[in-house]
């Protein structure tokens, strides 16, 4: 789990086109409050709410969090210049 300071962990994925991740289990899908597991594991609401999940497989590559990475940080970046108020 990665979180993104003062922005919806919902908008960053909405902002990082072609990238598979989820902002929480399925059972926690379409909500704009914090996960209870995540703040059961100490994690602030802040925190929680910016929370992004991401998987590692056999078949991912170095390559493929490099890509990863630079998606997520334009992606956050774009929030950040037109920020949403955080729910």
């Amino acid at each position: 789990m990665v979180s993104f300071p003062d922005v919806l962990g919902r908008d960053v994925l909405a902002a990082s086109p072609g990238l598979a991740a989820s902002t929480g289990s399925a059972c926690h899908a379409g909500r704009d409050t914090p996960a209870a597991t995540l703040l059961a594991m100490g994690s602030t609401p802040e925190v929680a709410l910016g929370a992004v999940r991401l998987s590692l497989g056999h078949g991912t590559t170095a390559a493929d969090i490099d890509s990863a990475v630079r998606v997520l940080k334009r992606g956050y970046g774009d929030c950040r210049t037109s920020p949403q108020p955080v729910r």
